[in-house]
């Protein structure tokens, strides 16, 4: 009996309590696959019907069913009161000798209240409609078979986490041994499936927990006899006194079991004390793996890729359509039994009758079975399946809508075809060995634990079938024979998953300088060379849809994928198709640390509706957004050479001031000040938060090590740290670049720098978009992006709101707190400034200014600060040249250094907090007041107004970009430029 024939038959049921009580009960026994009280139990020692009991206060009464240790189960008449039955059965249940479960039922619905030691009480109501429901037939399933499952507190995640946890422990044991990886994983594969097998009635109960019992104390006997049990359910047969299906599939193909000492045989007495039905496969392959892996021990209990995750992308790539079609079945079949027509119809039309209801309903059944027949015909592949995660999923949500075509048939009337959607059409490629065969158990688990958990369809025979559909290979290259080429897909249908993440600039370290070199020629056309590695598999998914090799495809991505020589890609997407589904900016969790990732769903452009950030959009571009594509936007010539990133040393050059004081007074063999090569170093922390008062040891590009070394102190510093660091640093000396000078030490942005006094400065990743002055004695950090401008005019401009929509729109993001980054490239070198005259610049540099002037006067209040000045040596042709007074006939002289300090101990805490970044963060009315004159003053340059939406905004700059620079008349590359910055050391 299936979920739906049982709520079927008892949708019609009128009778009394007494008369139909018991039928119930069997039923429910049938549903579920579990024994009669009279087939297990014939003299109703503790499993029974009209269990006798003596009341509390006195009296007797009786349980409607009784099972010891399980439930007290009382019926009542249909729309009775199930309360006062409940607090009837209290009254009994001490003598029922405490059972952990009461059940109360009026045919109409089924009532399970737990009654544990010393845990709150908890109530699962299921009504008759609802019986079917997955969850209503677990919670059924553990009310006879393991009360514990619903003991308040334990859930499925957290039996899935303490299961991956025991086989971790026992993987750590074996391989602490030397047993191999594969042989370890082999056998825990083939415990775990025992484990989930007996605790879903596929193999005896308790089969593996008796068997380890019963040798715990000899080690060889248990492997021997594990080794006895894989043999026989490869075939099936006899395994002492217990029958044993017949499983093969490959799991148990080899049946050997490793060397096991007494430690291992107490973790896996332990491991089989666990509810393994109640394991969650969608989060328990990647756990498992975790386990079994020793370099992923430590991530075991790190987020995982929770169904919820998956099925955000599953329901609108794969699911959607399908759902579309039943929807349309279901819309005929009704038309056809209630009209006896296919269309709908403007006039009335009489219900069909005598033989037009027969073709109807014949007609209506065809319908029915060819969608049945085009579920069972669906093929998904996961071209980067990792240990199955998205393919048990897949099914899960296939097999759900199978079941809803059976029970729309019953409802109707019809005869049901059997299910035929099954793990044979989910198709998996994983270069990792164990990880392949993980998901292939992945999968079956799931499958199984489907039909447990919803009583529809049977075990097969052999249970396990040997697809063969997850194969170990390379998803990019054919590395098979003497030229490498490029690797082809199974021909399915839909293309879903999470290829890896590894940035452009790590594929050398990670992956090998040959493999890379064969993918780059490869891929060479399709593919630019910075991209992420996930890139290529978006091409490969793209590539197979123009083929005809597939239909449809949804893959998770870093979200650089909407940025730089990544976001290529997806304009191939949609030069031959269209994106009709993206989560644009997604938090996530990989491999223990957050990052964040966009998921992308795409077609040959078949779907016109389409979905961004769950809002319907007219459409999606390539850096996924829906407003004007700023993707287009060119690189403007008027600003190229304006805009660099800072300084990227490499190496212990900097040290605090106080470090290298007195080096600046120290005199040198060649006359010349330290001061040549010591100066004040900024970073983007620098910028945002407090001046940390750091210097840096800064030898001008070009300068031999001779030179560098007349410089005494501060030469012996480098040679001692610096040169030692970088030896060993995996960056080294291989650029070429002598130890003793920065690594990109920026000479355009030094050249540039050149007669200026100071420089605009802004935090390459910040939570707010602020610029900021820097004295042109001051060296900016590769972490800062640096500006080349004389006055306030364009720091206004910057600081204005249209810049910072602009550069937000062509930001890509960093890390879980989603900052913005900003890149010179994408965010200024594209940016229109607007045409101004003396009059607008007037405006906006003095609006500019007292900004500027607020914020310093904020950030160090003349109250609070005392400035500490140093006088040192200085040459006019030093970095210090600006601010050198008297120099010589050598052309050296003074310079001063000012530090501001807090004038007392009172005012050093609260100055402490006195950050840009904590300004931004209050955003006091003088703040926005003074961005307020600011951005009238620079949207009346544009001759804008104030009021316009951002959206509206980015659409206008977009159209002033493309004016200035036409396409084909500048000569500048797109804004698809790579995002990929140097490491800071």
């Amino acid at each position: 009996m299936t979920g739906p024939e049982f709520i079927a038959k008892w949708q019609k049921v009128d009778l009394t309590e007494r008369s139909a009580s018991q039928q119930h009960f069997l039923d429910l026994c049938e549903l579920l696959r579990h024994p009669t009280p009279a087939t297990v139990d014939p003299t109703g020692s503790w499993f029974t019907f009209e269990k006798g009991a003596a009341k509390l206060g006195g009296g007797d009464g009786w349980a409607d069913v009784w099972k010891r240790g399980y439930f007290g189960w009382e019926y009542k008449g249909k729309h009775k009161d199930l309360d006062a039955a409940y607090t009837q059965l209290k009254l009994y249940a001490e003598a029922l000798e405490n059972p952990p479960l009461l059940v109360v039922c009026d045919l109409d619905r089924i009532v399970i209240r737990t009654n544990f030691t010393n845990t709150a009480t908890e109530t699962h109501t299921i009504p008759l409609a609802e019986l079917a429901e997955p969850k209503s037939l677990e919670i059924l399933r553990a009310v006879f078979t393991n009360p514990e499952k619903l003991k308040p507190g334990l859930t499925s995640q957290l039996v899935t986490e303490r299961a991956a946890e025991k086989i971790g422990d026992i993987a750590a044991r074996l391989r602490e041994r030397g047993l191999p990886a594969h042989d370890v994983a082999t056998f825990l594969d083939r415990l775990v499936f025992c484990l989930f097998a007996e605790d879903v009635g596929l193999l005896p109960a308790n089969l593996v927990r008796r068997v380890v019992e019963a040798a715990r104390a000899d080690p060889p006997r248990l492997r021997s006899r594990l080794e006895q049990l894989f043999g026989v359910m490869a075939s099936g047969g006899d395994y002492g006194a217990d029958a044993i299906r017949h499983f093969n599939g490959g799991l148990f193909s080899d049946a050997t079991a490793p060397e096991l000492v007494l430690e291992d045989i107490e973790a896996i007495l332990d491991a089989t004390k666990l509810d393994w039905a109640a394991v969650d496969p969608s989060i328990f392959g990647t756990l498992f793996e975790r386990g079994l892996d020793p370099e992923k021990r430590s991530q075991l209990g790190a987020h995982y890729t929770s169904r919820e995750d998956i099925e955000t992308l599953i329901e609108p790539v794969v699911m959607a359509p399908l759902r579309r079609e039943w929807d349309e079945v279901k819309t005929v079949v009704d038309l056809l039994l209630t009209t006896g027509r296919k269309l709908p119809s403007q006039e009335a039309v009489a219900p069909p009758k005598g033989a037009q209801l027969t073709k109807a309903r014949n007609e209506g059944q065809m319908f029915i079975r060819r969608f049945m027949q085009r579920l069972a015909r669906v093929k998904v592949l996961d071209p980067a399946c990792g240990s199955g995660n998205f393919l048990y999923v897949t099914l899960q949500k296939l097999k759900d809508l199978e079941k809803e075509v059976i029970v729309f048939t019953l409802d109707r009337g019809y005869t049901a075809d059997l299910p035929m959607v099954g793990p044979w059409q989910l198709y998996g490629i994983e270069i990792n060995r164990y990880a392949a065969d993980l998901a292939q158990m992945v999968v079956w688990i799931g499958h199984l634990q489907w039909i447990q958990k919803n009583g529809i369809g049977t075990w097969g025979d052999p249970i396990l079938e040997g697809t063969g559909n997850v194969q170990c290979r390379d998803a990019l290259l054919d590395l098979v024979g003497s030229e490498p080429r490029e690797a082809e897909w199974p021909l399915t249908e839909f293309i879903v998953g999470n290829p890896p993440f590894l940035g452009g600039k790590k594929l050398r370290s990670e992956l090998g300088t040959t493999y890379v070199r064969q993918l780059f020629s490869t891929y060479s056309d399709r593919v630019p060379a910075e991209s992420d590695l996930c890139a290529y598999w978006f091409e490969k998914a793209r590539a197979a849809i123009g083929a005809g090799r597939a239909e449809r495809a949804g893959l998770l991505a870093t979200q650089s994928i909407r940025r730089g020589a990544s976001r290529e890609v997806l304009h191939r997407v949609l030069s031959s198709g269209g994106i009709f589904f993206a989560e644009s900016d997604r938090p996530w969790v990989l491999d223990g640390a957050a990052v964040r990732i966009s998921m992308i769903g795409f077609d040959r452009g078949v779907q016109t509706s389409r979905v961004l950030d769950s809002e319907s959009v007219e459409r999606i571009n390539a850096d996924l957004t829906a407003s004007a594509d700023l993707t287009s936007a060119r690189r403007m010539k008027a600003n190229l050479g304006r805009s660099f990133q800072g300084d990227s040393k490499v190496g212990p050059f900097e040290l605090p001031f106080d470090a290298v004081r007195e080096w600046l007074f120290d005199p040198n063999p060649h006359g010349r000040p330290n001061s040549d090569i010591l100066r004040p170093w900024a970073n983007g922390g620098d910028v945002a938060k407090r001046d940390r008062f750091i210097w840096i040891v800064d030898v001008p590009p070009g300068t031999s090590e001779e030179d560098a070394a007349l410089y005494s102190s501060p030469f012996q510093y480098l040679s001692e740290d610096v040169r030692r660091f970088r030896r060993t640093a995996k960056s080294g000396d291989a650029t070429g670049v002598p130890w003793w000078i920065h690594q990109r030490p920026r000479v355009e942005m030094r050249a540039a720098m050149v007669g200026l006094e100071r420089c605009l400065v802004t935090p390459r990743v910040a939570k707010h978009r602020t610029f900021s002055w820097l004295p042109r004695q001051v060296l900016p950090d590769t972490r800062l992006n640096v500006f080349v401008f004389r006055d306030d005019v364009y720091a206004g401009l910057l600081e204005s709101r249209l810049h910072q929509v602009w550069s937000l729109a062509m930001a890509s993001r960093h890390g879980v707190g989603n900052d913005p980054t900003y890149n010179n490239k994408t965010c200024f070198e594209t940016f229109p400034f607007p045409e101004l005259d003396d009059a607008h610049r007037q405006v906006i540099g003095d609006a500019a200014k007292s900004l500027d002037t607020l914020r310093n006067r904020w950030l160090n209040p003349p109250e609070w600060v005392v400035e500490d000045v140093l006088e040192f040596p200085a040459s006019v042709d030093g970095p210090w040249g600006h601010l050198v007074e008297a120099p010589n006939a050598e052309g050296i002289g003074t310079a001063r250094y000012v530090r501001l300090l807090a004038k007392d101990e009172d005012t050093e805490k609260p100055l402490k907090r006195r950050t840009l970044t904590n300004l931004y963060n209050e955003r006091p009315a003088w703040l926005a007041d003074a961005h307020r004159r600011l951005d009238e003053a620079v949207f009346a340059a544009y001759g804008w107004s104030l009021e316009t939406p951002n959206q509206e905004l980015l659409a206008k700059l977009l159209a002033l970009n493309l004016e200035r620079e036409a396409v084909g008349e500048s000569g500048v590359s797109e804004a698809s430029v790579d995002l990929d910055f140097e490491d800071e050391d």
